[in-house]
């Protein structure tokens, strides 16, 4: 079985491997120094390895207390519908289990397009009332 012969592994995914993930299921990827800045201010991250090579990743974004948003959950396309995504899910709800607040609720929050709706409703989210806006802002 696959799942036996990979890694689980925090808070170690470079910018690299982020941006060689991000390609294979997204297309070109962001500027190297946006991934750079956006793992350095990660607050969990798990990626998952086949021997040394990282074929999946998730990571959470946060303020520790009241809000937690899962962000870029990858699995490389040639691993999915092995039970990966699933994996890091849980890994990353078992980071706030473990750092939330006590006897509290989160709010954790993710976005996803519509044909991956299924799977995170199997897992236990569901839509809220709020419509999610968007901006790009562009940097000079």
């Amino acid at each position: 079985m696959l799942m036996d012969k990979l890694t689980v592994k925090h808070n170690v995914l470079t910018t690299e491997e982020f941006a060689f993930l991000w390609e294979s299921v997204w297309g070109t990827p962001t500027a190297l120094e946006q991934i750079r800045l956006a793992l350095k201010y990660t607050i969990f991250r798990v990626s998952v390895y086949d021997n040394d090579e990282a074929v999946a990743m998730a990571r959470m974004i946060g303020d520790m207390g009241l809000n937690y948003y899962i962000k870029d959950v990858v699995v490389r396309p040639d691993y999915q519908k092995q039970g990966i995504g699933r994996l890091l899910i849980n890994e990353l709800l078992k980071f706030v289990k473990e750092n939330g607040v006590s006897n509290t609720e989160v709010f954790v929050e993710l976005c996803a397009v519509p044909d991956k709706v299924p799977f995170y409703e199997k897992l236990g989210f569901d839509f809220n009332d709020a419509k999610r806006l968007k901006m790009m802002c562009k940097v000079d």
